[in-house]
């Protein structure tokens, strides 16, 4: 078995047991987010100790695993529960990501969206859509930033509110919008997955600054992102460039 079949069999095993338990009725609102990032977070660190001894793993629920003191080699990259307010909230934008860096590049990504009852993965990524005529832009639904509503008015584009991350990158990916631009600060685990999967698929994914996106870094924390159809790639970055937006230096 492949790096990217363990990734997909992982993503989805997780998807899985995140669904039972909501379906469950054992717990309910933050209880169910919490009891929901503890099960995934258990089961992808046992697996990946069990099949790959000697990679280490960074995990958004592993304090232990944050700490690297070099990208060089293989690093497992997972954020067993990607947007937790959505699964509580019994959505379907929320996802599992499973991806593997390699000398910091990310080049396998499993992105389970339960919900949907997809996985999106680098094995066999989707084709690049067609471009429509007008981009969509994905953005928080509870807190969307003022300077990714300011691009889509300068690009004739239209902002489209979603969950977690993952399902951003996934919608974008999916050709359910072009547009994720971030810069407000995530961490790692919060993007390598679907940003493996979406150049696997031909869409541009840097930095805003246009630089490349390197992962297992001693700090996982990452400060914006660009995911975006080649197609509108250049007029959003001249957007970009006539707009006040966070700094992305700092956290948060």
């Amino acid at each position: 078995m492949h790096d990217n079949e363990h990734a997909v069999e992982l993503a989805h095993e997780a998807g899985q047991v995140l669904l039972a338990l909501q379906r469950s009725g054992d717990f309910e609102g933050k209880d169910l987010g919490r009891e929901g990032d503890a099960r995934a977070h258990r089961l992808l660190m046992d697996a990946l100790a069990e099949r790959f001894p000697d990679d280490r793993v960074r995990s958004e629920e592993a304090s232990e695993g944050v700490a690297l003191e070099t990208a060089d080699g293989r690093v497992w990259i997972i954020d067993p529960l990607d947007g937790t307010r959505e699964y509580s909230e019994r959505r379907t934008d929320w996802a599992v990501h499973v991806a593997l860096a390699v000398d910091g590049v990310p080049a396998v990504g499993a992105v389970a969206l339960p919900g949907l009852d997809l996985v999106l993965d680098t094995g066999s990524p989707p084709d690049l859509p067609a471009p429509p005529t007008a981009p969509r832009l994905v953005a928080s639904r509870t807190r969307p930033p003022e300077f990714v509503t300011e691009v889509a008015s300068k690009i004739g584009g239209e902002v489209v509110p979603m969950g977690s991350a993952g399902a951003k990158i996934a919608a974008v990916i999916r050709g359910e919008a072009e547009v994720y631009l971030h810069a407000g600060g995530q961490y790692e685990w919060d993007s390598c997955a679907p940003v493996a999967v979406a150049l696997a698929t031909g869409l541009v994914a840097t930095r805003l600054d246009g630089s490349p996106l390197v992962y297992a870094q001693v700090d996982p924390w990452l400060p914006d992102l660009f995911i975006c159809h080649p197609a509108f790639a250049p007029e959003v970055r001249q957007a970009l460039e006539s707009v006040d937006r966070p700094e992305t230096d700092g956290r948060g």
